[in-house]
């Protein structure tokens, strides 16, 4: 883990835009005033990501912001990406810091506190721990956390002394941050929240502002 890493409490992660493809949504929200974007395909050839990720990079350096390469470490590389993220599945962190280096950022996903040791052990630079509820985004879906699940991983972090960022994720709307906030996680990752066109900037504005705010507010 390399400590000039900045870990943004607010992640989009993309997906394909009904009315165009990835970059469409990408370039949506980074008008919108997003700074970190996950780049996820699936199902597609590496060729394909790899050309779409590059195209995603030049946008994210016009708007000074940061894009993550969900799967790819090679992709990563390649793309000139800031960082790559890693599922439980994927290519283990210390296999994917050899190839990256110390100046990529590199996340891993959790389910559950077991999960969390794995990733602190490895190395990670933030922890996307999820979901916290049902989201169609994603398939092969973990068993749903729930506000409890996340009280209760917190405070065994807590008890451990782990002091990595965590990112909760899974179909996380700006009402549900108060109660998120108070578990102790860094940030949240959306989707379907930060999509939908219309007044983009506003809802991107209203999640910077509560995650923001939350930052001064004495634990």
């Amino acid at each position: 883990m390399i400590d000039k890493i900045q870990i943004d409490r607010l992640h989009y992660i993309s997906r394909s835009a009904e009315d165009g493809s990835h970059l469409t949504s990408i370039e949506r929200v980074l008008h919108g005033g997003a700074s970190w974007v996950q780049l996820r395909i699936k199902e597609q050839p590496e060729a394909e990501v790899l050309r779409i990720a590059k195209q995603a990079v030049d946008l994210c350096q016009q708007y000074k912001a940061k894009l993550i390469i969900n799967d790819y470490p090679k992709i990563a590389l390649q793309s000139g990406a800031y960082g790559v993220h890693l599922g439980l599945d994927d290519m283990p962190i210390p296999e994917a810091r050899a190839l990256l280096g110390k100046a990529k950022c590199i996340g891993g996903t959790a389910n559950t506190f077991n999960d969390i040791l794995r990733r602190a052990e490895e190395g990670a630079d933030y922890i996307g721990l999820g979901p916290y509820r049902f989201t169609q985004t994603k398939k092969n879906l973990s068993p749903i956390l729930g506000i409890a699940g996340y009280q209760e991983i917190m405070e065994q972090m807590k008890q451990a002394g782990i002091t990595i960022p965590v990112i909760a994720i899974g179909g996380i709307e700006p009402e549900d941050l108060p109660l998120l906030l108070d578990t102790g996680i860094h940030g949240v990752a959306v989707s379907g929240a930060l999509d939908a066109r219309n007044e983009q900037s506003k809802r991107i504005e209203a999640f910077y502002q509560q995650l923001t705010t939350s930052l001064i507010v004495p634990q």
